[in-house]
């Protein structure tokens, strides 16, 4: 076989996987996929460059969905076909932008943060493709004779591992099976059906309510020991190591009882002796991840949510295989999810912290800690201002770049409510011991000296969620909004580390588009290569891009001041544009009646572009020189797909039947607008602009007819 293409996208390929691509006109020179999967990788590169730098984003639903079907469709032939690396996809990107570039300038505006979009969504498929793909190749085994995948199974793929339908059809294909559309579908329904207004909420066939609870403790069965949930290390760079850990199921919650097993595809939360899963509480949000049999690879949890309730964690999630009380399961949390939620609980002590330094007065009212951003509840007197947002993120970052050891401690109660400055919600009920969280200071030193300035000095509250071991780690820290949500209430989104990151790089990015178009307004004066409307419609255009975008909240507001100040610039321009035009008009029409002397009525076309007021300057000529003569002027604006008409009629010649508005009416269809007036003054616009001379044609006649 010789290798035929050779173009920039299939070298770039080549280049980052080493594979070579080949003919394949004849099916078995592609037995092994590459030709497919190099079209496949060149195409939907093209694809998803556009439609990213578009402003579309893969999601579930919508046009969002067929945006993350063609990328996981790219990224699974770019691992199994090609062998390609994380990461290699997205490369591509770069080699899209130098092709098309030219074409479509818009995939040059920000690469990075189409690279960024599809190395996260590849992030997150990954993390399940290989699950996915052992519980359909375990299902294959089990088909027999049958070359029908079963639909729920479809189902279950897309749901638990996020396998688009067309994804597990074409992996299906490659065994030779179809899949069960119909069942797919009964599937999708009923699944939706049972979760329709349950976004959040535990069902109440799994939840763990006040009798279960008695029924656990009547077994002698102990809460659940969860103290491995802090079992993690991390290095200098803030790559951090969770420690392997293990538990036994000692109970499984189903149909609002307990039942000694459940089987391949059942929703039912699972009670271990001990985890080290975060069960969601003080604002901190659950983990994710998969508990999986010793010994039994093939059957494993799928934990979706974990909850707490008197002392008992509950997993909640599906199983594939069938799992039984007393089973032993490795616990494998979803890492990365926990560090980005471990960044934004460590930054949400940080703004804890540095809002008491800004507004002296601020106590907290709530929080949300989730991986992608953290929201912050406070007291307020009122809207903080640009400034004090943009010096509490100053302090936070700060902070962070004293890269100091986050410390804790259990404490007693008493001990740690001596503590002079400590932040907590005292209206809360704590437990004895609490576990106490300061950032720089060891705890064992604020015990020492509880009356002394310790806690003043540092982040030091009450807090038993999961937290970064340094306040480095915690990356760049960006607050994105400020807002009221009742009176004296107000709340604070930020994000930290990547999403922070891309804040910034975004900001970075609207900043250079505002320069650039700064400068075209700045060299427009001279060159007049755009008009007005064209500038304002691009200093619009960028206005909305920045209101919608995730960046810094003194950010955008410095952002939108500078737009504002282009803004007047333009209309200052304008201006300065219209009256020029003005006092041409008004010379021109000078000029005009000058030289016609006594005559009975004027019909005349003025320079392109002349607006209401041009107009109006030349009428008011026309009365200053000629009284007693009747006009009816036209100009175009072919930019604005305009034409305006004015018609001005002297008392002395309303009585021979021409006024000024039956003038302007007898145009008014031809230029297709719409107009009006008094027998001494009308005027109309349309949008007819190829019409002009029929108009004026037109107006001569009616003139001449009346006058005759």
């Amino acid at each position: 076989m010789t290798q035929i293409y050779s173009f920039p996208l299939f070298d770039a390929i080549q280049k980052a996987t080493g594979v070579r691509p080949y003919q394949g006109k004849v099916a078995k020179d592609d037995a092994d996929g590459i030709d497919m999967a190099y079209r496949v990788l060149a195409d939907h590169a093209r694809t998803l460059t556009i439609a990213l730098s578009d402003g579309g984003r893969p999601d579930n639903v919508g046009r969002g969905y067929v945006l993350r079907r063609i990328l996981r469709r790219a990224v699974r032939y770019s691992i199994e076909k090609l062998n390609g690396k994380p990461g290699m996809f997205a490369s591509l990107v770069d080699t899209v932008v130098k092709l098309l570039g030219g074409a479509f300038p818009e995939v040059k505006k920000d690469p990075e943060a189409v690279k960024d979009i599809i190395n996260e969504e590849e992030r997150q498929f990954l993390k399940t493709l290989n699950r996915g793909r052992r519980l359909l190749e375990r299902t294959i085994a089990k088909l027999g004779d049958t070359n029908c995948l079963p639909g729920d199974i479809a189902w279950r793929l897309y749901d638990t591992y996020g396998f688009p339908l067309d994804l597990t059809q074409l992996m299906a294909e490659e065994k030779g099976l179809n899949v069960d559309e119909e069942a797919y579908k009964e599937a999708k329904k009923d699944s939706q059906l049972k979760s329709q207004g349950k976004a959040g909420i535990v069902d109440d066939q799994i939840n763990l309510e006040v009798h279960a609870i008695n029924e656990l403790q009547n077994k002698g069965i102990p809460p659940t020991d969860d103290v491995p949930k802090y079992n993690y290390t991390a290095d200098e760079q803030g790559n951090y190591t969770f420690e392997p850990a293990t538990g036994k199921v000692i109970a499984i919650r189903k149909d609002k009882g307990f039942v000694n097993e459940v089987t391949s595809g059942q929703e039912c939360g699972v009670l271990l002796d001990r985890t080290n899963f975060y069960a969601e509480q003080g604002g901190q949000i659950y983990d994710e991840g998969f508990l999986v049999k010793e010994n039994e690879e093939d059957v494993e949890f799928s934990v979706k949510n974990v909850q707490v309730r008197g002392g008992y964690v509950l997993h909640i999630g599906v199983i594939e295989g069938v799992l039984r009380v007393g089973d032993t399961v490795k616990l494998m949390i979803d890492e990365s999810r926990r560090c980005s939620v471990m960044k934004n609980h460590t930054g949400t002590h940080m703004l804890n912290f540095a809002l008491r330094e800004v507004l002296k007065e601020a106590d907290q009212r709530g929080s949300l800690v989730a991986p992608d951003r953290l929201r912050f509840d406070f007291t307020a007197k009122g809207a903080m201002s640009v400034k004090e947002v943009k010096s509490t993120e100053e302090i936070v970052n700060k902070m962070a770049s004293k890269n100091e050891t986050v410390f804790a401690k259990d404490t007693p109660l008493s001990v740690a409510k001596a503590l002079q400055g400590v932040r907590a919600i005292f209206d809360e009920t704590y437990p004895d011991p609490v576990r106490v969280l300061s950032i720089g200071i060891p705890v064992d030193d604020l015990e020492k000296d509880p009356m002394g300035p310790g806690a003043s000095l540092t982040s030091v509250e009450f807090c038993g969620g999961t937290h970064l071991r340094r306040s480095g780690h915690v990356g760049k820290f960006v607050i994105v909004s400020e807002e009221a949500i009742s009176k004296g209430i107000r709340r604070i989104i930020a994000v930290t580390g990547l999403e922070a990151s891309r804040a910034l790089h975004k900001a970075e990015v609207l900043e250079n588009s505002l320069n650039n178009l700064k400068v075209t307004i700045e060299n427009n004066s001279k060159t007049k290569e755009f008009t007005e409307r064209e500038l304002t419609r691009q200093i619009v255009q960028l206005d909305d891009e920045i209101s919608q975008s995730v960046i810094p909240y003194w950010k955008k507001d410095e952002l939108r001041n500078v737009l504002k100040g282009l803004k007047k610039t333009l209309d200052k321009l304008d201006k300065g544009r219209k009256d020029v035009l003005m006092n041409e008009v008004v010379e021109e029409a000078k000029k005009m009646f000058e030289a016609n002397p006594g005559v009975k009525y004027i019909v005349h076309e003025f320079k392109a572009g002349s607006n209401a007021k041009a107009l109006d300057g030349a009428m008011k000529q026309l009365k200053s020189i000629l009284p007693d003569t009747a006009a009816i002027f036209f100009s175009v604006d072919t930019t604005a797909n305009k034409i305006l008409c004015m018609s001005c009629v002297p008392q002395s010649v309303v009585s021979t039947g021409l006024t000024a508005k039956a003038w302007v009416s007898e145009v008014t269809g031809v230029i297709g607008g719409k107009g009006g007036g008094k027998d001494l003054s009308a005027q109309a616009t349309g949008n007819n602009v190829n019409a002009l001379q029929e108009a004026m044609e037109i107006a001569t006649k009616f003139a001449q007819m009346k006058l005759s």
